[in-house]
């Protein structure tokens, strides 16, 4: 089976500019491709992720990923999907931000012996020379037709800068550098990228009179349409120290039952026969698949190990078995073992502040092990701790343990 069919059966692809020609190229030849990633946070997050699982199908078939670093177009911020322009970020924090991607994009690809290449567009961009990029690049863009892009027609009643206006050039523009220095002919990246990619195919056979191929894949959406990987705390992030593994691990544990079968596509790396059989159970079964999912995605983030510690955390915490060392923990003092609870649950971003805890406690949603919080003063005592440790809930199912050390 080539990889074309694979991306086809998990439901990757959205769009194709030469669909005949780019199956056959995928069937015959060994393709070098790209995928962009801007550094405008220091973590990945979970919509990248799935870039990074369709360049993992593809260096399984034997394809070359190019991993961009977006150093010179987080410069100027991609306005696609954006209703206000982006934060202006310093080009030192897009460095540090690029280092971390960097970082963790190695756990998912292969960048031994050159079967994957990690690149900065920063190298070719910030030392442009803008009077000859307009005459160079620029002569070859019609401004009509950018403005009928989807990336920019949801931005022109609100405003678009000139600043962003500029990114569809230097994203075509990485494609024509790529292409030229390392003979890449392909750019995938998410739906919402369509217009930028065309341009830079477009670009490539204007200047080059090469073909050149784009490809676009399902953005990670709810069965109603939401984007997927949002929760209470924000994104849902790569980084360990900014989504724990037990709250990812969670996030899938609890995702809509419509979203199962197309998660496990997409986000795993199970036989598509198995997908479909978890992805057709109904009613309390279908946590054997939210189950599956959970553990399967967490493995490949966070490790086969830390996937065992929060499943037997969540076992722990909502069947009754596994281990409940593995769930997430607070250490307190002595000394705040006898504080008010809401201040401790504060102070450790448990809750995000102190109105939230008092709104908890009043809808009856704050549990001190099977104590439910009636009193917005309550006070911790010592003796509420069996072997130095309680739990506390918050909601049906977001479970926190308090220890003192």
């Amino acid at each position: 089976m080539s990889v074309f069919d694979v991306l086809k059966e998990r439901g990757f692809i959205q769009q194709l500019t030469h669909e005949d020609e780019i199956r056959e190229l995928f069937a015959n030849e060994k393709v070098t491709f790209y995928i962009g990633f801007d550094p405008t946070a220091d973590s990945l997050h979970v919509g990248h992720f799935l870039g990074m699982m369709v360049m993992a199908h593809m260096q399984q078939h034997g394809h070359r990923p190019i991993c961009l670093i977006g150093g010179g177009t987080a410069m100027v911020g991609d306005p696609s999907g954006k209703t206000d322009m982006r934060k202006m970020m310093t080009q030192e924090l897009i460095s540090q931000n690029g280092e971390r991607f960097k970082t963790q994009m190695q756990k998912f690809i292969d960048f031994s012996d050159g079967k994957a290449l990690m690149m900065n567009n920063a190298d070719w961009l910030l030392g442009l020379n803008y009077v000859n990029f307009l005459r160079d690049i620029g002569v070859h863009f019609s401004v009509n037709r950018m403005l009928t892009a989807e990336c920019f027609k949801q931005r022109l009643e609100k405003g678009l800068s000139f600043l962003e206006f500029n990114y569809m050039l230097m994203q075509a523009y990485d494609f024509l550098e790529l292409n030229r220095r390392v003979n890449c002919i392909m750019q995938m990246g998410g739906d919402d990228q369509w217009s930028n990619i065309i341009q830079g195919v477009e670009l490539i056979r204007r200047k080059e009179s090469k073909p050149a191929y784009g490809l676009t894949f399902t953005l990670l959406t709810t069965s109603d349409g939401r984007k997927m990987g949002k929760t209470e705390k924000g994104a849902l992030w790569l980084d360990p120290a900014k989504t724990s593994p037990y709250d990812f691990y969670q996030y899938w544990r609890n995702i809509d039952d419509a979203d199962v079968e197309k998660c496990l596509a997409l986000l795993t790396f199970l036989p598509m026969d198995e997908v479909r059989k978890l992805g057709a159970l109904k009613d309390k079964e279908i946590n054997i698949a939210k189950k599956a999912l959970a553990f399967e995605i967490t493995k490949i983030v966070h490790g086969q190990e830390e996937a065992n510690k929060a499943q037997q955390a969540a076992e722990a915490l909502f069947g009754g078995t596994g281990a409940l060392e593995n769930a997430p923990t607070v250490t307190i003092t002595l000394a705040e073992a006898s504080a008010k609870l809401i201040d401790i649950l504060t102070a450790n971003g448990i809750i995000a502040s102190k109105s939230e805890g008092r709104r908890l406690i009043s809808q009856g949603g704050l549990y001190l092990g099977d104590i439910k919080i009636t009193d917005p003063d309550f006070s911790l005592s010592a003796n509420l701790f069996i072997d130095g440790s309680i739990l506390v809930r918050k909601g049906k199912k977001t479970y926190h343990r308090l220890v003192i050390e």
